[in-house]
């Protein structure tokens, strides 16, 4: 067997798998997103329910500017019937207070919604795009799946995240190499409230940086004091020198409600909050 045939062999066996699972779900509504993973699942939703399938993606103010446009296009590329519906977790106290399981509050708020908007009756299983990559960092969005009895039909067909961007290729999706885009309350430090005024002030910060720097994977998060600390790629941090770019940046970030701008030395990774997630359970024995 040829090289070329193993990887069609692979995906076959990839996509037999993903749509065993979903055969067994009945009429399915997935909580899209529109990233990779939620895209995958979709598509393959689609593929074994048809018009029994809806894909619904949440709206608040913790999205990032582009990607609820980018879901709809994605929803109407795979064809499924797409719906957006409104979440209100910015109301919810856990939320608000951000001590560490912020997600848990914030997919629990979603998965109420979606119950509520699509019956059992109607709609016998909701899933989400959990990966098997998933399962091994801090995800409490993943407890709130499991109280409300949420599917993840990627982790029961064995798929990790690079199955799924395989088979986002393999379907022509054009978001199969998208870098992951966790909502905008990650970047608020843990222990810091998280508020609309302040996601939003990361939201124009992140949109300046990435025209400015014409890339679309960075970070910047919200810490104490209105402190901005930027995240970007090693390569990019020599930019950061030249005094021009560098007044400009610190010129906007202050029209955007920021005192201090600070740069990572470190550069962009992913879950670089969590780091501070033993700091703030050490604070919260001490009151």
């Amino acid at each position: 067997m040829s090289g070329s045939q193993e990887v069609e062999a692979s995906i076959d066996q990839m996509k037999e798998s993903l749509f065993g699972q979903i055969m067994q779900y009945g009429p399915t509504v997935i909580a899209f997103s529109g990233g990779v993973d939620s895209a995958v699942v979709a598509r393959a939703v689609y593929e074994v329910w048809g018009a029994q399938s809806l894909a619904a993606t949440a709206s608040s103010a913790s999205l990032a500017s582009g990607e609820l446009e980018e879901a709809e296009q994605i929803a109407a590329l795979i064809g499924i019937r797409h719906e957006v519906v409104g979440t209100e977790e910015f109301l919810v106290e856990g939320y608000q207070q951000n001590l560490g399981d912020r997600c848990f509050y914030c997919k629990s708020e979603l998965y109420t919604v979606l119950r509520s908007r699509f019956p059992e009756a109607e709609y016998p299983t909701i899933c989400n795009g959990a990966n098997l990559d998933d399962l091994g960092d801090h995800r409490p969005g993943m407890r709130a799946a499991s109280d409300h009895q949420i599917r993840s039909p990627l982790i029961e067909a064995g798929l990790n995240k690079n199955d799924v961007r395989t088979l986002a290729r393999h379907w022509d999706l054009p978001i199969w190499d998208k870098p992951a885009m966790p909502c905008l309350s990650s970047r608020i430090a843990h222990g810091l409230q998280v508020t609309p005024e302040r996601v939003k002030r990361v939201d124009q910060a992140e949109a300046y940086l990435k025209s400015a720097l014409n890339v679309k994977n960075l970070r910047v998060r919200h810490e104490a004091n209105e402190l901005a600390r930027i995240e970007v790629s090693i390569d990019l941090l020599p930019r950061f020198l030249d005094e021009t770019f560098r007044t400009r940046l610190t010129e906007e970030f202050r029209r955007i409600g920021f005192l201090f701008v600070t740069l990572d030395l470190e550069g962009f990774r992913s879950g670089s909050m969590n780091q501070t997630l033993e700091l703030v359970e050490i604070q919260l024995e001490k009151d």
